[in-house]
């Protein structure tokens, strides 16, 4: 049977991190009631009239720049036709035939190596508002619609045909979504709607220059989701293919209870929207100085980040990834690092201790449930012998977390002293041995690799609180 490849495209949209709307000045607030943040501009009533919010093109321009895309010295505000319930005005405004940017890339690491996935265009655009079809008394006969949304400014980022799996399409989510949490324009929350992807996705045999028919795939909210819809679309395509049949160009709704897409409509062409220039919204005009200005207040950026936290610390290249996803945990550990002058250790109560608390406590991802200081602390209480790793790790870590107090004070009133007295520690490893007859005896006659076994035991009797060092010498004299 033919082998066959498949050919992805993501467009993602960000809601850009503004007080007010991109053309009015209601609030972009998330959570109010329906249909209090409106206003005859966004509602589109007759005579209103729009006035770009600069501050909206400013971090337009910020995400832009840190994408490294070329910023277009004119770009035109367009009409975007279409009639759906939630589209009070019957046109989106947003840019087509000169959008703010183009060019740049997201890089994205495959293996051990790294691809730069290019972009298409980066353009500025309004929000539609939202229909409500299910959750309401009489949702079986009515839609509701709430238009909060509508005017609420984004960005449209659309990548180049040139994902190739679904992976690749999650990395790639993954990190763009890091750069503009990064460059601080958009907060990159999927639940609130603030982040949103719709993929295109087509198969053709393999090695082919030609590409198949796409389907859109739209009801995406969460980077696993979208690599989910993905996978199975590829499988139905390739399964319709193979028995003699073809793909309709269509846009698809990803059923994540079920696991599998349902068509929602033909899939559209540009044409049929009819994009015109909007007649009462200047050509926007960004000029160099404005560039420049904007891109001197860019921060370290997470691709550049990982390779000085490379070079810097003793990290993998897999604990540099993690470590410089997230701009406020690279801060928490560069800062961690430096107070225990110990940053391997701090890498790894970072990576998975800290990671395990906020998973435990259903934290946000910004909100880290134990100053630097405090952390740094019970690292230097570790490098000096005082408490154990393993004490440090549980109860001691835990319980600063759950207390705020510090590992200090913890260590004192619990008794969590590490043991490093070899005359109490001889005691606790020969009644270990006595409770395992059996397992000293294959030692002794060549299985080495049972004096794992031994140290976590006499670890268990201990409370954890043995140094692990010393437990490993009197083991090895005792047993010979």
């Amino acid at each position: 049977m033919t082998r066959f490849e498949a050919v992805i495209g993501l467009e993602v949209h960000a809601q850009l991190r503004t007080r007010t709307k991109i053309f009015c000045g209601c609030s972009t607030a998330y959570g109010a009631p329906p249909n209090t943040q409106t206003c005859p501009v966004c509602l589109g009533h007759p005579g209103a009239l729009p006035v770009l919010n600069a501050r909206a093109v400013e971090l337009a321009v910020r995400g832009a720049l840190a994408l490294g895309c070329t910023i277009q010295r004119t770009s035109v505000f367009a009409r975007k036709n279409y009639f759906y319930p939630d589209l009070p005005k019957g046109y989106q405004i947003s840019q087509y035939e000169s959008p703010l940017a183009t060019g740049g890339s997201v890089p994205i690491e495959i293996g051990d190596g790294m691809r730069e996935i290019g972009l298409v265009r980066f353009h500025i655009e309004e929000d539609a508002g939202k229909s409500i079809h299910d959750g309401m008394p009489d949702s079986k006969r009515a839609s509701y619609l709430d238009l909060n949304r509508a005017g609420v400014p984004l960005v449209e980022i659309v990548s180049e045909p040139t994902l190739g799996t679904p992976e690749e399409a999650y990395l790639y989510l993954e990190r763009l979504r890091s750069i503009l949490r990064y460059a601080e324009i958009c907060d990159g929350n999927l639940e609130q709607g603030s982040l949103r992807c719709d993929a295109n996705v087509s198969v053709r045999p393999a090695g082919s220059a030609l590409f198949g028919t796409r389907t859109e795939l739209k009801n995406l909210n969460s980077f696993r989701n979208v690599q989910r819809a993905l996978e199975y679309e590829i499988e139905r395509q390739t399964a319709l293919i193979q028995a003699g049949g073809e793909v309709a160009q269509e846009t698809v709704l990803w059923d994540a209870a079920r696991g599998e897409t349902r068509v929602m409509r033909g899939k559209e062409e540009a044409h049929d929207y009819r994009y015109f220039p909007d007649p009462d919204l200047r050509p926007l005009v960004v000029d160099e100085p404005e560039v420049e200005r904007i891109r001197s207040t860019l921060p370290e950026l997470p691709a550049e980040r990982k390779r000085r936290f490379l070079a810097q610390y003793p990290l993998t290249a897999s604990e540099g990834h993690m470590l410089t996803l997230e701009r406020g945990l690279a801060d928490y550990y560069e800062e961690t690092a430096a107070l225990s002058r110990n940053p391997k250790v701090a890498a790894h109560f970072v990576l998975n201790d800290l990671a395990r608390e906020q998973k435990t406590a259903r934290r946000d991802e910004a909100d880290l449930p134990l100053p630097p200081a405090r952390l740094a602390e019970l690292i230097r209480l570790v490098d000096a012998g005082v408490v154990s790793n393993s004490v440090a790790r549980d109860p001691l870590f835990g319980e600063m977390v759950r207390t705020g107090r510090s590992a200090a004070d913890l260590v004192r009133e619990r008794g969590l002293e590490q043991i490093s007295d070899a005359a109490v520690l001889r005691g606790v490893v020969q009644r270990v041995l006595d409770a395992n007859p059996d397992a000293a005896h294959r030692y002794r006659a060549g299985k080495k690799a049972l004096l794992g076994f031994f140290v976590g035991e006499v670890m268990k009797a201990s409370g954890g609180r043995a140094n692990p060092a010393l437990v490993n010498d009197l083991l090895r004299e005792i047993l010979g």
